[in-house]
């Protein structure tokens, strides 16, 4: 499954006030909750996304994270993707505040298919160009345009150069 397939406008907030990592989670369990078809509360999501913030932080650095879970009610991976209008503590790797985030619900038995999404991430995060341009958008459209479009976009800086 590639990122765009988890993407869609109504899976996208360009921006959202948040003042703590808590209240992010609690943000995009209230997004993932009102998208998903599984019979999941926003308590339920978050207290799954908690659960796997414990193990360790999923702020990747550069101002991004990537909270995640397995959940068992859930038939298909799903995401959302949240601009914050201000960055918070999320105990990145980094220490830098967070301002972008991609949340990641996929079914308790997909080890293989939430690590492949989770790489992707990455890759797709670690382009600062993309960071850049997911901070300037001002539409959900646009941030969907990105991400849809990423890897051609970095295929043609690679082959470029």
């Amino acid at each position: 499954m590639e990122i765009s397939e988890l993407l869609t406008t109504d899976r996208i907030v360009c921006s959202c006030a948040v003042s703590s990592k808590k209240r992010a989670l609690e943000a995009i369990s209230s997004l993932l909750a009102e998208v998903t078809e599984a019979e999941l509360s926003e308590t339920d999501i978050f207290d799954g996304l908690l659960a796997r913030e414990r193990l360790g932080s999923t702020g990747l650095g550069h101002g991004v994270a990537i909270p995640h879970g397995r959940f068992k009610d859930i038939t298909e991976a799903l995401g959302v993707f949240i601009k914050f209008d201000n960055a918070v503590d999320f105990d990145a790797i980094d220490s830098e505040p967070v301002d972008l985030v991609f949340a990641l619900m996929v079914p308790e038995e997909s080890t293989e298919e939430h690590l492949q999404l989770l790489a992707s991430l990455a890759e797709m995060f670690s382009d600062a160009s993309i960071r850049d341009r997911l901070r300037q958008s001002t539409s959900s459209a646009e941030i969907e345009n990105i991400m849809r479009n990423w890897r051609a976009s970095s295929h043609k800086v690679a082959t470029s150069s």
